[in-house]
């Protein structure tokens, strides 16, 4: 099955129009003009995927689109009782595909993935992204983690898509992110390509990770524990 997912994720990405700057003025313009756009794809994602629970994302890095910048990528995710089982990650914009199944692996390009081998965060890039959505408490939380990590990581850097930079820590491009809030839909498969590939996915706490946790963080092997105390604050959300 993995093979016809990445083949149909592919052929429908190479049809989406390249990035342009957008003409919208206020949010609700920019928010019809992706609406006008998403919708056919995922729907024609959604009709060609084989049968199945499917988290479907044709543009993730919306914002970055609407922009005209490069950084977005498209996304399927099947899901079994609330966990990712098979996954596919596409940007064309870099020509690469990202793909995972559980218990098998994690691959880029058809290549065997595997995380950083750093133990040090003063060697690390670390990444992090804007919490999703309207969340006050992700956001209040993000300012207040955020020193912690600056003080002790070699560069910090949003590359976006949340999931392609997730992804990217699985291949050791990125040595660990991080990012506060719930955003299930672009988590979820990234996470498996991650996990599959050898990093540690949790909690910003280090607690296991669930679709409901208050923030999520995934780091190279000999960096996640020092990560979560770079996150540490008594203030800062826990999962329950």
């Amino acid at each position: 099955m993995l093979t016809t997912v990445i083949e149909t994720v592919e052929d429908i990405a190479s049809r989406i129009p390249a990035p342009t700057t957008s003409t919208a003025t206020t949010l609700p313009e920019l928010l019809a003009r992706f609406a006008d756009l998403d919708r056919p794809l995922t729907a024609e994602l959604r009709d060609r995927l084989p049968a199945g629970d499917w988290v479907v994302d044709s543009i993730d890095g919306a914002v970055q689109y609407l922009q005209g910048l490069p950084q977005w990528c498209v996304t399927v995710t099947l899901v079994d009782n609330r966990e990712a089982v098979l996954t596919v990650l596409h940007s064309p914009t870099l020509g690469e595909t990202y793909s995972a199944e559980r218990g098998k692996g994690a691959w880029r390009d058809g290549k065997p993935i595997r995380p950083s081998a750093k133990v040090s965060l003063a060697a690390a890039l670390a990444c992090s992204s804007h919490p999703a959505t309207q969340q006050p408490e992700a956001n209040a939380a993000a300012g207040r983690a955020l020193p912690g990590m600056l003080d002790r990581v070699a560069a910090l850097r949003n590359l976006g898509p949340t999931s392609w930079q997730v992804a990217d820590v699985g291949a050791g491009r990125v040595d660990l992110f991080w990012v506060f809030g719930r955003d299930a839909e672009n988590l979820l498969g990234a996470g498996l390509v991650a996990t599959e590939a050898g990093a540690v996915v949790s909690s910003v706490d280090g607690s296991p990770w669930t679709p409901d946790a208050p923030g999520f963080l995934v780091a190279a092997p000999g960096l996640h524990a020092a990560a979560v105390a770079a996150l540490a604050g008594p203030e800062l959300p826990r999962s329950r």
